[in-house]
């Protein structure tokens, strides 16, 4: 059963019916939102914003040549769809790495309305405080979910096929469990929307970084590389992603993984590849509410 369940576009994610304009198109991890009081999670689609093509029209990147002012607003639609003010949306300046920041109080808010402002040169957050809003920008790379209701950690990782390579996923359990003394075995796990092996053929150069972590994880290559003309293959980085998160100590029961497949599903997600580089992002999102925003 898929995992990313669209909201309404006239519902908050309160349940309250809204009859103003059109909402922003949101995707939420809706077993984690139910079962766990306070917690938001999910995943933004491309309508329902302010942005014109070629973003159109819900962008939450900065950094693909959109206006400013546009992005902006568009994060702000999204906290106000959430019920959440805009101060708590904090994110940072992505560069396909591994690097994990803990997010303390002192960091709330920062990159919600610019690049320079944002945590720098950052893949994963993390952050054990309510009333912060962590996010994180895609177009068809993997976005990873991690929430510890025992601990009260939430964190959310980049993983595009350098950051898979990486280990991303298996960084950022091991920062969870080394700063806020998680057990893996407690940590709820999820992949959101991305491009599936469906649509995600790469080259050698590619291949030649991703086969080695793939054999000394000691996994089945077969599962996961589907040759295809010389030198080239698809490849399943979700479930890559998956089995690094479960070398890592994560239950394979306390792990979801969405269908969606951004390539496939342009209608509903902006897919760098399938549209030639020119499109908007979407972000991701996980907090914990506390009292009164």
């Amino acid at each position: 059963m898929e995992p990313f369940v669209q909201m309404s576009t006239s519902q908050s994610e309160s349940g309250s019916e809204e009859h103003t304009a059109k909402k922003p198109s949101l995707f939420i991890l809706s077993n984690w939102t139910n079962q766990f009081e306070g917690l938001t999670a999910g995943f933004t689609g491309r309508s329902g914003g302010v942005s014109t093509a070629p973003w159109g029209s819900l962008n939450c990147g900065l950094h693909v040549g959109d206006a400013d002012e546009h992005v902006i607003r568009n994060r702000e639609l999204i906290a106000e769809t959430l019920g959440w003010p805009f101060e708590a949306w904090t994110c940072a300046e992505q560069i396909h790495g591994s690097h994990v920041h803990v997010v303390r109080e002192e960091d709330r808010g920062k990159g919600k309305e610019s690049r320079s402002s944002a945590l720098q040169d950052t893949d994963a957050l993390i952050t054990d405080q309510k009333n912060v809003l962590l996010t994180s920008f895609y177009a068809d790379c993997v976005p990873l979910y991690f929430y510890d209701p025992v601990r009260e950690v939430v964190a959310l990782a980049h993983a595009g096929w350098k950051g898979t390579v990486l280990e991303i996923a298996r960084k950022t359990t091991q920062t969870m469990t080394s700063n806020f003394g998680c057990d893996p075995a407690t940590i709820r796990g999820a992949i959101g929307p991305s491009i599936d092996i469906c649509c995600y053929e790469v080259d050698d150069v590619v291949l030649d970084r991703v086969k080695p972590i793939i054999q000394a994880l000691n996994l089945d290559e077969s599962a996961l590389v589907h040759p295809t003309t010389a030198g080239k293959a698809r490849i399943n980085l979700k479930e890559l992603n998956r089995q690094i998160m479960i070398k890592a100590g994560i239950l394979p029961s306390h792990i979801e993984c969405s269908e969606w497949c951004t390539g496939c599903s342009t209608t509903h997600f902006y897919s760098h590849r399938m549209e030639g580089g020119a499109t908007g992002r979407m972000a991701s999102w996980i907090g914990m509410r506390e009292g009164v925003l």
